[in-house]
């Protein structure tokens, strides 16, 4: 073959695959410790003697039998991408477990190659795995890997070259399933070839390919087969290929094999036939290799300590985020008013209107500089530290340790790591929730991502926890604002709970999916890596995209501020409109009309409401807590105020950023409004729930 060789790479969940890739392409793919993150086809090219090719990474699939979106995706580009080569990726610590998904994809293909990675986590275990062996029983290439070793690589790229050259032709032995099973798929397989000469299908599919055709309509699948008519001209709905199946099911259930445990019986072969094939190439010089592993899960994952510890685990987290960005923050604060000036003094010597001049520097500028100064350092301190938990292993056990809460919501615990995902952006949560298999429950997790507050809120809690809630305590204060988000946090988690329950009951019906999460070993997490992907891939990504709304919304602040009738500014006139419903929530007009402006970024809330009290005609650039505090005290603040203000900062409407994520992965402009007004309608009654008791107490 001339020009570019395709070559896809396959695997479960965590055994270093996107690794490989980014070692082979040298592009930079978030690779992370825990399943499914790896939500669409990456490519990435490179060249290996002399020849282009073009590198598939697809996403990290436990089979190639169900039905969630990663599997489907798999699925299809190893049914129908006709890769010149498919690399399986396995984890050499359990090598019985991912030789499940090589047997499945050895039906479709014959020019598969194993990668047995992780050897240097196997070599720890004192696992020993004879490869060459593993390659004689298998008909395929097997080669050894350390995916963070380069070295390790240049055997595969010699393999990979050979078979896709043609110099190497592998044999796979598949799996032979029970004798009257395999005589079914056999005839299936016989009337489909015969069709397809009939018709003078210029197709040539391959032997491989017709046998999984064959078990798939056997089997029944209603998506498969699907996809199958979709992406091949086989007629698979030919009255005779309709009439073979319908024989074949009466002879198999004279042997009492029926539809309902057709697919058992086939996972059980491939099964017992991984185990075989394990038991003799695989050693282990200390049977208790897990033992470790499995003490620390006794406690990171019991009834007693999981929770208690995952809170503690995210309570860290937030207090060295509160803590850490006070001085970088401070600092941009400095740096970007002194380059202000600088730009006012050139606007005055060029002779610029001052109307102009001050709408792009006190309004674009300015609005700015302040999403950039308070979102950059908590993000650049966050991300870090959520990303090494990632690395370590930690983020599926939150997975297990919620996943009963979320059954009773008949949902799934894989929700709690989207929204793990949503505290450093709630667009990436949204995004995230790809991972999770059903659609009903993906959607439920989509519609109450927002419950849990981003890095854009967090500022504005923080800031009010700390004026009204730990402001009396001295040098406790900052540990009583961490206390009191977390409580906030926590309250949100568990109304996105309640929620997914009445969603679950009402318009989003369904009983919850089974569960089935792979709790990764534990590693020692890559700092190097941690922080080029923390700060290039997650922080500065989702800076950019705060900054392109942040912009125009600093334009339409600044008319608002400067635009009035009859002696008010635009900004007022809104104010006094929503002041009187802002007063049964326990807020004022300028707090709700803050929120409403700040649907852009979450960030500019606090700025627009200091505008509003202070009369001025541009964001209010102030750091100073205190100072902070003073102008909402004399502005009629209250505890219940700061109350309701961190109550609607985690229950209103999710940004535009946000929204627009949760429209392309809904694809309907009625969810997008739906995940619009639950949480401002949970908001809304809340407080004013709040502001009627304590009105009655006091």
């Amino acid at each position: 073959m001339d020009g570019v060789y395709t070559v896809a790479l396959a695997g479960n969940p965590n055994v270093g695959k996107s690794t490989i890739f980014n070692s082979l392409t040298g592009m930079h793919q978030h690779t992370g410790n825990w399943p499914g993150k790896t939500v669409a086809n990456a490519t990435g090219k490179a060249t290996i003697k002399h020849k282009d090719f073009l590198f598939v990474d697809i996403p990290g699939t436990y089979s190639i039998m169900s039905n969630s979106e990663e599997e489907e995706i798999a699925r299809d580009y190893i049914c129908f991408g006709n890769p010149d080569a498919t690399i399986v990726v396995v984890d050499s610590t359990c090598l019985e477990r991912n030789l499940n998904l090589l047997f499945q994809i050895m039906e479709i293909s014959s020019n598969i190659i194993l990668c047995v990675n992780l050897l240097d986590e196997a070599d720890k275990k004192k696992i020993r795995i004879n490869l060459k062996k593993l390659s004689e029983l298998l008909g395929i290439p097997v080669v050894g890997t350390t995916a963070k070793k380069k070295k390790t690589l240049e055997n595969l790229k010699q393999v990979i070259y050979k078979v896709c050259t043609g110099e190497i032709v592998p044999k796979p032995k598949k799996v032979i399933y029970d004798e009257f099973i395999e005589k079914s798929i056999l005839n299936v397989q016989e009337n489909i070839e015969k069709i397809n000469l009939l018709n003078k299908d210029e197709n040539n599919y391959q032997k491989d390919f017709l046998r999984w055709v064959s078990i798939k309509l056997l089997d029944g699948e209603t998506k498969i087969i699907q996809s199958i008519k979709s992406h091949t001209s086989l007629e698979i709905n030919h009255p005779q290929i309709k009439k073979v199946i319908e024989q074949e099911w009466h002879k198999l259930e004279e042997h009492k094999i029926y539809q309902e445990n057709f697919k058992d019986k086939i996972v059980s072969n491939i099964l017992y036939h991984a185990e075989n094939i394990c038991s003799q190439v695989c050693s282990f010089e200390n049977e208790n290799y897990t033992s470790r592993d499995r003490k620390i899960d006794k406690i990171l994952t019991s009834k007693k300590w999981g929770i208690p510890i995952m809170i503690l685990f995210l309570a860290v987290i937030f207090w060295l985020t509160i803590v850490g960005s006070n001085y970088p923050s401070n600092m941009l604060f400095e740096f970007f008013g002194w380059i202000q000036e600088r730009l006012l003094q050139l606007a005055t010597l060029i002779h610029l209107p001052e109307w102009l001049s001050n709408m792009l520097i006190f309004g674009i500028y300015q609005t700015l500089t302040w999403v950039i100064s308070v979102m950059l350092p908590p993000m650049a301190i966050f991300f870090p530290l959520f990303t090494f938990l990632e690395d370590l292993g930690y983020l599926p056990r939150i997975a297990f340790n919620m996943d009963k809460f979320f059954k009773k919501a008949c949902c799934t615990g894989k929700q709690m790591i989207t929204m793990c995902m949503g505290f450093g952006c709630n667009a990436c949560g949204v995004t995230g929730c790809r991972i999770i298999d059903s659609p009903r429950e993906r959607l439920i997790a989509i519609l109450t991502n927002n419950f849990v507050p981003c890095n854009g809120r967090f500022p504005f809690l923080i800031s009010v926890a700390t004026i009204f809630i730990a402001g009396a305590y001295g040098g406790f204060s900052s540990f009583l604002a961490t206390l009191t988000v977390i409580g906030v946090i926590v309250f949100g988690i568990l109304l996105a709970l309640l929620i997914s329950k009445i969603l679950s009951k009402t318009i989003l019906k369904g009983m919850p999916s089974s569960f089935v999460l792979e709790l990764p070993p534990y590693r020692k997490p890559q700092i190097g890596k941690i922080l080029v992907r923390s700060i290039f891939d997650r922080t500065l990504f989702v800076l950019a995209r705060a900054i392109k709304v942040a912009a125009p919304a600093g334009l339409v602040i600044w008319l608002l501020a400067n635009i009035g009738i009859n002696g008010d500014s635009l900004l007022t006139i809104t104010a006094n409109f929503f002041d009187p419903f802002a007063k049964l929530m326990g807020l004022d007009g300028y707090i709700l009309t803050a929120f409403i402006i700040g649907i852009p970024a979450n960030e500019i809330v606090l700025p627009i409401i200091l505008m509003c009290y202070l009369k001025a005609n541009v964001l209010i650039d102030m750091e100073n807590t205190f100072a902070i505090g003073e102008i909402l005290k004399q502005n009629g603040w209250t505890i219940l105020t700061a109350i309701n203000v961190m109550i609607f900062t985690v229950l209103h409407f999710p940004c535009a950023t946000t929204l627009l994520s949760i429209n392309k992965e809904t694809g309907s402009i009625k969810w997008t409004i739906v995940s619009f007004l639950i949480p401002t309608a949970c908001g809304i009654v809340i407080c004013m729930l709040t502001n009627f008791l304590w009105q009655f107490i006091i």
